[in-house]
């Protein structure tokens, strides 16, 4: 089997009004072929699911970078049930907290970068 190796994992939610940020984000960020993609309602949200997806990205791909994209106004996380911005903006930086706690558990050397992204583009660092 040839050796084929990439640079990250990306992982974003499904929510199709975001892909054109998240695909110029990429582009701006990210060589075509050097990660892979890893898209799932609500993001980190699903942990179990994305830690295996991340985990299966480091075994075959070699990946040294874990990115995860979190979003506003997620429908996945029901956001009725967050009384506004600023708290839905604390839950989603909790998670991905939570998320690269749970990364740097199994994979030790990878580095996870984390953002939360608004509706309008604009990507945020957070942690």
């Amino acid at each position: 089997m040839a050796n084929h190796e990439c640079e990250a994992c990306i992982v974003t939610c499904i929510d199709f009004r975001l892909q054109e940020h998240i695909n110029r984000w990429v582009g701006e960020n990210f060589e075509l072929g050097s990660f892979d993609r890893v898209a799932l309602a609500g993001g980190v949200k699903s942990l179990d699911v994305i830690l295996d997806q991340i985990k299966t990205s480091s075994r075959l791909h070699g990946i040294k970078r874990a990115v995860l994209i979190n979003h506003e106004d997620c429908g996945a996380y029901g956001t009725e049930n967050i009384p506004d911005q600023a708290a839905e903006v604390e839950k989603h930086a909790e998670d991905l907290k939570t998320a690269t706690e749970r990364i740097n558990l199994y994979l030790p050397n990878l580095s996870v970068d984390t953002y939360f992204l608004h509706l309008d583009g604009t990507f945020e660092k957070v942690g």
